[in-house]
């Protein structure tokens, strides 16, 4: 009741708390200089490319009134608002797989009225967006965002598995498209006969197949044994994007005497096309809908509202973990009310609304972490050189290696970080601390090896990047005549590696596959790295909390199908607060809950692993004759960038993982919960055959 009673007070905080800090933004990015581009470039292929695809199953699915010319437009024009007024700059705008359901729902609804029909698809889209934008603007004023931790990561996780779902169907039904004629055209051309039907169809199964396997390959490549550190992380950051472009070419190397419609390009049209002008000043058609349908406008806009503010608090929570270590304030109830605004703009000018997106929001700020740390690095690196060239002592070098932290992390809690230091100051720092530390092959301290392994996170904090992707994806606005070139298989493997590459960190698609393992070979799962929960809850009380999840998303899913219900797809994702706080607690024990439905992602370092040398342990030193657990020799190092370890230490949906290397039962005590005296799956080490063994599951 108190948010009720003290309006516009989440947004008037946010105001002055990012006002404070606003020079600061273009500040911090003009002086990264030319290093900006690189981040830049690589989160404008991840915004991009998803928008070209939602465009063209959108120009599918609602007749042609909407295309990959709209949902750019949205991205772009969205992505420049964010980052020149909105308050967290590091949130990257874009058109998500929930607005693609929402809006074949509202066409499905609106063609089968004959009060709406085709013609006024986009009108009552519009109304639709217009109380979207009002109710998302009102729950921004009562200050609703106090409320998002409500939403726990089973909500979260099940909207995900739902859209992985309907993607994958999609593709699915895609592929199969290829080897029909496609609706509207006339079956009499060369191309659509049955042997180039069925050559087109193979084609795209063979396109899509290449495309899914180099797009998860190159993906990977900062684990590969081969090239440089440089060359790996170029390659991931753009083989996606590569492996499209590699492809659409490949798909030119025909023989002349195949059809120039096979295989089969993208339909979108051009953005100077009468198709794609129309949607702009659909707002003088607004008038035109039935009054008792803009009232009706109301349901599918309560629903997209609550879609909205969901996903919208979730990517930006992630794009601000407290790990990633931010300075600047955050400004939830603003940029809800800022997105509200955004909605309404574009649902004026005829175009689907965008939100700030996942995985692409955690994702830009991982980038700029990586960026600042890089200077750090380079600038403390220099700093203990100098000092070893002068023969100071360790406490002396790490001494000026956390002078020159200071000052460049400009942070005004100097105790705080000293705290984060400690890592550092202990590997530079040996238990011979008034030892000198030489430049000879005895005693050398590889910092250039070692020395990210002991960076606190910190992240360049500016508004530029996102500025300049957003401009990109502008530009790509008139590049729809090179779209075009695109096979439309390419388009559907798209679809289905979005869906694939979501699993990856989904802890209720973890749970799935762990319900297929039989009980002599959960042993395997302890000895790789997993899940806190699979040690601290039973199995059989996995097994029921799954179950119960699946039951759910086999209701929603079903819901899809239902050409009405649809349009109220995400209520049961509502209810679902509901059952999670008042009901779920009556079936299972509160700790087994807080595991399985964490806020974090814990995970817990394999068994096999842990016996094993852990590059990011601590510095080794060869004279050091009593070697700690877990650290290396110099020889056994290996080349590890900034990226690849921030790739291991976050999910594919930008979640950092809290990482330890065995279960800590006073954890349970930390967090106020029940301590568990029995673990679901106790283990042992066997020293000789190195092997975890389970003793019981209860």
């Amino acid at each position: 009741m108190e948010n009720l009673r003290t309006p516009f007070k989440g947004i008037i905080k946010d105001i002055r708390g990012r006002v404070s800090c606003y020079k600061q933004d273009w500040r911090n990015g003009l002086h990264s200089g030319a290093r900006i581009l690189i981040p830049s470039t690589s989160i404008f292929f991840a915004s991009a490319l998803p928008a070209i695809a939602f465009g063209e199953l959108l120009n599918k699915k609602t007749g042609g009134n909407l295309s990959s010319v709209q949902t750019l437009a949205s991205t772009g024009i969205c992505g420049l608002i964010q980052a020149v007024i909105g308050g967290q700059p590091l949130l990257l705008q874009g058109v998500a797989e929930p607005t693609i359901l929402m809006y074949t729902f509202l066409y499905n609804f609106a063609v089968q009225n004959q009060h709406l029909g085709h013609s006024l698809f986009l009108p009552w889209t519009s109304w639709v967006c217009v109380w979207t934008a009002l109710l998302l603007m009102l729950s921004a004023i009562f200050n609703a965002c106090n409320i998002i931790d409500r939403f726990t990561r089973m909500a979260e996780e099940l909207i995900e598995m739902l859209i992985a779902l309907l993607f994958i169907q999609e593709a699915i039904k895609g592929i199969v498209s290829e080897f029909y004629v496609p609706k509207g055209e006339d079956s009499s051309y060369k191309e659509y006969q049955f042997e180039w039907l069925y050559s087109n169809g193979l084609l795209a199964i063979v396109f899509s197949s290449v495309f899914l396997y180099t797009a998860f390959k190159t993906r990977r490549a900062r684990s590969w044994w081969c090239a440089t550190g440089a060359i790996r992380n170029l390659i991931a950051e753009f083989g996606v994007p590569l492996m499209v472009f590699v492809w659409t070419a490949i798909s030119y190397v025909i023989p002349s005497e195949v059809p120039p419609g096979v295989p089969r390009r993208l339909f979108s049209p051009q953005p100077w096309d009468s198709d794609s002008l129309h949607p702009w000043t659909i707002a003088k058609k607004m008038g035109d809908v039935p009054p008792l349908y803009i009232i009706a406008a109301f349901i599918p806009g309560l629903m997209v509202a609550g879609l909205f503010f969901f996903e919208h608090n979730v990517a930006s929570k992630m794009a601000q973990q407290k790990d990633f270590n931010l300075k600047n304030p955050s400004a939830y109830h603003y940029d809800i009310f800022l997105l509200g605004f955004m909605t309404l703009l574009c649902g004026l000018l005829g175009l689907p609304p965008s939100y700030a997106t996942l995985p692409h929001s955690p994702m830009h700020t991982k980038c700029l972490a990586v960026l600042k740390r890089q200077l750090l690095r380079r600038k403390l690196v220099e700093s203990a050189k100098e000092s070893i060239r002068q023969k100071a002592s360790s406490f002396e070098i790490y001494g000026k290696m956390q002078d020159v932290f200071l000052e460049l992390d400009m942070n005004n809690k100097t105790n705080a970080v000293i705290k984060e230091l400690d890592n550092l100051k202990q590997a530079v720092i040996t238990k011979h601390g008034n030892d000198d530390i030489k430049e000879s092959d005895g005693h050398t301290l590889d910092l250039e090896k070692h020395i990210d392994n002991y960076l606190p996170v910190r992240v360049n904090e500016q508004r530029l990047s996102n500025l300049l992707q957003s401009f990109l994806v502008v530009l790509s606005f008139f590049a729809m005549p090179a779209i075009r070139r695109m096979p439309s298989s390419l388009l559907w493997s798209y679809l289905a590696y979005m869906a694939i590459s979501s699993l990856s960190g989904n802890q209720f698609w973890e749970r799935i596959m762990l319900l297929f393992v039989p009980k002599g070979r959960l042993h395997k799962v302890l000895e790789k790295d997993h899940a806190s929960y699979v040690e601290t809850v039973p199995m059989k009380v996995i097994t029921a909390f799954t179950t119960f999840q699946m039951v759910y998303l086999l209701i929603c899913y079903g819901m899809t199908w239902i050409p009405l219900v649809g349009i109220i797809f995400p209520l049961p994702f509502f209810l679902l607060i509901i059952f999670r706080h008042l009901l779920l607690p009556k079936f299972f024990e509160s700790h087994h809950l807080h595991e399985l439905d964490a806020v974090e992602y814990e995970e817990v370092v394999g068994a096999s692993r842990s016996r094993r040398s852990l590059r990011w342990t601590s510095f080794s030193f060869r004279g050091n004759t009593s070697p700690d657990y877990g650290v290396i020799s110099e020889e056994e190092t290996e080349e590890v960038s900034d990226l690849e370890l921030l790739d291991e230490l976050t999910t594919n949906r930008g979640e950092l993982k809290i990482r330890t290397l065995s279960f800590r039962s006073e954890k349970c005590a930390n967090s106020g919960r029940k301590e568990v005296n029995t673990r679901a799956m106790s283990f042992r080490f066997d020293d000789k055959q190195s092997k975890v063994h389970p003793q019981s599951i209860m």
